[in-house]
C-alpha cells in the first residue's frame, strides 16, 4: 500500500447507512419473506428474483416501495458520519440497491456519489427486472479504484460486501450479523460510528 495515494473509503448503503429497505417494505406490508436480505442469502440474484415474485404476486409496484422509501431516514449518526469521512478522504457508496430506491436518501446523506443498479419497470409499473451496472460490481469498482491511484478502504455488512472488502488495501465490517462474521473471521469489526471513525483514523488514514 502506497501512503502517498489518495485516500478513498467505499462504503456499503443498506445496514451501514440507512435502514435496509426491504426490511422496511416487509414492516409497512407484513410480507415476512421480504425480511430476507444479502445478510441471510449470498445469492444476490436468487434473493432479487424471489423478492420480484412476491411484489407481483401481492400486487405492489414500484411507487409502492418508493412510497415505505420515503418514510425513511439515514441511521442515527449516519449522516454526521459521512460528512466526517469526506472531510478526510474521497467517499463513495458502493451499493447493491437502485438508483429508484436510493435517491431520497442520497439526499439526506447530502449527496454522496453513489455506484448501485437500475430497475426495469413494466408498462403497468411493477418491476419486472433489474439491470446491474456490471457484473461483480462491489469487486470492480474497488479494483479500478486501485488501479486509477487510491489507497482504498471498504466497508460493509453483508456476505455482498466481502468481495470488495478483500479487494480493499483495507477491509472493516460494521455491525455485521454473526454468521457473516463466523463465515470471514479475518477481517475486523466495529459495531458503532464512533469506532469505525476510530479505526479509520488509527488503521487508514493515520498510517
Amino acid at each position: 500500500m502506497d501512503l502517498n495515494q489518495p485516500p478513498l473509503i467505499a462504503s456499503d448503503l443498506e445496514g451501514v447507512l440507512v435502514p435496509e429497505i426491504w426490511v422496511e417494505v416487509a414492516e409497512s406490508t407484513g410480507i415476512e419473506q421480504l425480511r430476507l436480505t444479502t445478510r441471510e442469502i449470498s445469492d444476490y440474484d436468487a434473493l432479487m428474483k424471489m423478492r420480484i415474485g412476491i411484489l407481483r404476486q401481492h400486487n405492489l409496484r414500484l411507487t409502492d416501495i418508493q412510497a415505505v422509501i420515503g418514510t425513511l431516514s439515514p441511521l442515527p449518526g449516519a449522516a454526521e458520519f459521512v460528512a466526517w469521512v469526506r472531510e478526510r478522504a474521497q467517499f463513495i457508496i458502493l451499493s447493491d440497491t437502485f438508483y429508484e430506491f436510493a435517491a431520497p436518501l442520497m439526499k439526506q446523506l447530502m449527496l454522496p456519489t453513489i455506484f448501485c443498479h437500475s430497475l426495469l419497470i413494466d408498462e403497468d409499473g411493477f418491476i419486472s427486472g433489474y439491470r446491474m451496472r456490471l457484473e461483480k460490481p462491489k469487486r470492480r469498482s474497488i479494483r479500478a479504484l486501485r488501479k486509477l491511484g487510491f489507497r482504498t478502504m471498504a466497508m460493509g455488512d453483508s456476505y455482498n460486501d466481502i468481495a470488495m472488502l478483500e479487494k480493499a488495501h483495507v477491509g472493516l465490517l460494521f455491525a455485521p450479523p454473526d454468521n457473516v462474521v463466523a463465515d470471514h473471521p479475518n477481517f475486523p469489526v466495529v459495531t458503532t460510528y464512533e469506532d469505525a471513525r476510530t479505526f479509520i483514523d488509527e488503521k487508514f488514514l493515520g498510517l
